[in-house]
Parts: structure tokens; sequence; C-alpha cells
């Protein structure tokens, strides 16, 4: 299961009105680099094949194709501040450069 924070949420809502996506889902691709790390795409889309999965989260609609299934199970997407700069990350307990945050 894929989880979206209300803050991700949010910020992806307001992107899909600023790019006119208008009710498009979210689509999120993971894949796997010969050096092990985990790569991460996001788009809008409004094609969806019979293998992709449809879930909600905090009201946006992911569709997850199903090669990035395995790889996204478990994955937390959040809009954050980091350093001063705001961006999406992907806290996935499947990456092998995973590790949880630390709470303050």
């Amino acid at each position: 299961m894929i989880t979206v924070s209300p803050a991700a949420a949010t910020q992806i809502q307001i992107a899909a009105e600023q790019g006119k996506a208008g009710d498009l889902a979210l689509r999120l691709a993971v894949t796997q680099k010969s050096d092990q790390s985990f790569h991460y795409v996001m788009g809008f889309d409004d094609n969806k094949a019979d293998t992709d999965l449809e879930i909600e989260s905090a009201g946006v609609k992911l569709i997850i194709d199903a090669d990035s299934q395995k790889l996204s199970a478990g994955l937390k997407l959040d809009y954050v501040d980091l350093e001063g700069k705001m961006a999406f990350i992907f806290m996935n307990p499947n990456d092998p450069a995973y590790s949880p945050p630390v709470e303050a």
C-alpha cells in the first residue's frame, strides 16, 4: 500500500490545477538501477493498463504499473521543507538506501 501525506496531496492537487490535469490520476513509477539505487517518476496520466494498480490515498488517485508495485509496497510520498526548499520525498522501505526518519 502506498500512502500520500496531506502535504503531498495538497501539492499534487495544486500541480493538477496549474497543469490543467483535471481528474487525471497520478502515475508513480519506481525502477531499480544497476547500482541498486531507486529512481522515482511521477506524472499525470489518463492511460491505465489491465496490469496497473489503481488506488486512492488522501484524495489522490494513483496508478502504479506492474513492475513498480513490488518496489513501491509500503512507500509513503510526502512534501517537506528540505533546507529551505520544498520537495517531494519518497520514504520507501524497499529502497536499500532508505532509513526511517527520526522524530525530533
